[in-house]
């Protein structure tokens, strides 16, 4: 088996001038900051960040938004980081907002393999503004599209050198699906255990969907 541990510079080699990445995180609980800090040295720019908030001003994705390296953002809210409203306002981000649920659907969708999920949820709103529509049993429902990347970048709790994650509490919310939706994913990992650690009952991402792991999250 080949070693997936890699340092924090080998990982920026993944990401580019106008990657697409999705960050896991919850107001950036679950968000891997050693590697949002990499992204800020690094200095990439014109980023498509897909992820459920833009963190605050100094934490996750907002240090990206506050160093002004994100062209495009799908998130389901942005309250929690005023840079990032000023910034769409000004013209200098674009913000998809996308409803929470829909939001998660989109990249479970995108990770098995699906054309698309449907939902009433949006229906009248601007929410289905270009959006098809379908109708069944007589209920109007949006097609929502599914979302992929080219780089998800997660963050694991415990994790072993074949890339079996655990997630401590609150820490896992979107990891798990954003480690699917992704062509490379790479887990900053808070603690690496050999293999056969990690008690198979408490694995939450599989092996098989991390390709790299970078030690040092604290």
């Amino acid at each position: 088996m080949r070693n997936k541990i890699i340092t924090v510079d080998e990982a920026m080699e993944y990401i580019k001038d106008g990657s697409r990445l999705m960050i896991g995180g919850f107001m950036s609980v679950g968000t891997p900051e050693i590697l949002m800090d990499a992204i800020v040295k690094k200095g990439v720019q014109n980023l498509t960040v897909i992820a459920n908030d833009s963190g605050t001003l100094d934490t996750g994705i907002g240090k990206l938004i506050s160093a002004k390296q994100v062209k495009c953002l799908i998130a389901s809210h942005i309250g929690l980081n005023a840079e990032t409203g000023k910034q769409m306002t000004s013209g200098e981000l674009e913000v998809d907002l996308v409803p929470q649920g829909s939001l998660a659907e989109k990249i479970r969708a995108g990770g098995a393999g699906l054309g698309g999920v449907l939902t009433p949820t949006g229906i009248g709103t601007e929410v289905e503004r270009g959006k098809k529509k379908i109708i069944l049993d007589q209920k109007e429902y949006l097609i929502e599209l599914p979302l992929k990347a080219e780089v998800a970048l997660i963050r694991g709790s415990i994790v072993d050198k074949s890339g079996n994650v655990y997630y401590n509490a609150t820490t896992k919310n979107f990891n798990p699906l954003m480690a699917t939706a992704a062509d490379t994913v790479i887990v900053a990992a808070e603690k690496i255990v050999e293999d056969g650690e990690l008690d198979p009952n408490c694995i939450m991402t599989p092996g098989i969907f991390v390709d790299y792991i970078v030690g040092g999250e604290s």
